[in-house]
């Protein structure tokens, strides 16, 4: 399957004072699966294999659980072609 761009956005239900802490240990997961990724001021972006990055969004739920969450929301969008997708091309000409 060609590369897609997957967006996730992790809310776990935890006090206020620890959502960016939780937060900050998905990214950090992120960070360390060698995918490449962008992160935004709501979501990270991630490129890679559908079946991997799908991975990612389990291992993210399990990640806030692992801290205190006693539920995860998280919204996932996915662009899909089949040639493949890449984050450069859709923002290149901003940067």
């Amino acid at each position: 399957m060609a590369h897609v761009n997957l967006s996730l956005q992790v809310l776990p239900s935890v006090p206020e004072e620890e959502i960016y802490p939780v937060v900050d240990k998905v990214i950090a997961f992120i960070q360390q699966t060698g995918f490449k990724y962008e992160v935004g001021p709501m979501e990270t972006t991630i490129e890679g294999e559908l079946d991997d990055l799908l991975q990612i969004v389990k291992k993210a739920q399990q990640i806030c659980v692992e801290e205190g969450a006693s539920r995860v929301v998280s919204i996932v969008k996915i662009d899909y072609k089949p040639e493949g997708v890449t984050m450069d091309e859709k923002t290149k000409k901003y940067k």
